[in-house]
């Protein structure tokens, strides 16, 4: 009897153990998606107000607003080829109240041959995807093209050497590929935003250029600039006549934009995963996939570690890309 009362105790005393452990790890897992900001929050833009960067981060902050019930407010820091916004979110406090919304060119930034310092991408953590969509290749309207490899096959009997506008590192970076594998004549014009190069492409200043698609579609429309190309995997949902570069026979070509956020790097994995959660939620939001849409993107919401390995794939490849066609 008193073996039996003695096994039962120490059942009961192993249940309360395990019963628990699990109520702690109930605990912790709410504690992880529990966390909301206590402040309002700043989305850093890199770039000038008005491109699918800042439509993008415009979009998503508005309803993530509403979700938290903290303002969340979208701060453009252009300059430096990115480093000036980066630099704020790199020097905020890791609490999840400062972000960053970059896309590829980050990972170019330590190849700028200005760069000194430690790498932004090194001292950041990725958070989450938001939304990818196609670069697209865009001339004046009088060029004979209609695709990358008929632009090409211009540029080479052009009377004079043709001329690319590039308004970040991306787009600089094809723009040297281009010019050691197909043009070694062709002049690239380094700009500090779309507006610019939009302007000198339809004055023909400049021949074509690396662009939005948005920015592009209504000079289109309008007959003064036209969609020789897109960089994208497929074909852009606002621009589906338009073949990719892989269609032509040239993917090595092939650049598609993410926008992703970002982070202080020492940010809890808690907080990471509670602004990924939050964008995950509002990212099924008609009108928030309608805005994305408008900027000519596709919503696509990753996990952090998805997204880390996202851009730790794209490092690779813009790093290799970067030692054979120098961003000087």
């Amino acid at each position: 009897m008193i073996r039996n009362h003695t096994s039962l105790i120490r059942k009961m005393r192993t249940h309360s153990l395990a019963l628990a452990g699990l109520l702690a790890l109930a605990t912790t897992a709410q504690a992880q998606t529990a966390w909301k900001p206590t402040r309002p929050v700043t989305i850093v833009v890199p770039y000038v107000a008005g491109g699918g960067t800042d439509a993008t981060a415009r979009a998503t902050a508005k309803l993530l607003g509403e979700l938290w019930g903290q303002p969340v407010v979208v701060e453009n820091m252009p300059g430096a080829d990115g480093l000036i916004g980066g630099r704020r979110v790199v020097d905020a406090r890791a609490d999840g109240h400062t972000l960053l919304l970059q896309t590829p060119a980050i990972v170019l930034t330590k190849h700028a041959p200005s760069f000194k310092g430690p790498d932004p991408l090194a001292q950041l953590k990725p958070v989450t995807n938001i939304a990818q969509s196609p670069g697209v290749i865009v001339a004046n309207a009088n060029i004979p093209a209609t695709t990358l490899p008929e632009l090409i096959a211009y540029c080479k009997t052009a009377p004079t050497p043709c001329s690319m506008g590039t308004g970040e590192n991306v787009a600089k970076l094809f723009g040297r590929q281009l010019q050691a594998e197909a043009l070694p004549n062709l002049i690239v014009v380094n700009y500090k935003g779309t507006a610019a190069i939009i302007t000198d492409m339809i004055a023909n200043n400049v021949n074509f250029a690396v662009t939005g698609i948005t920015s592009a579609l209504p000079h289109q429309k309008a007959g003064t600039l036209k969609i020789v190309a897109s960089q994208g995997a497929i074909r852009a949902p606002a621009a589906p006549e338009v073949r990719t570069v892989i269609e032509t026979g040239l993917p090595q070509y092939e650049y598609t934009t993410w926008f992703g956020l970002f982070a202080p790097k020492d940010t809890p994995p808690a907080v990471a995963q509670a602004i990924y959660a939050a964008v995950k939620d509002v990212m099924r939001n008609p009108e928030l996939q309608k805005s994305i849409a408008a900027a000519g993107a596709i919503p696509l919401v990753n996990t952090p570690e998805e997204f880390a390995a996202q851009v730790r794939k794209e490092d690779e490849r813009f790093t290799g890309l970067a030692k054979r066609f120098p961003l000087d």
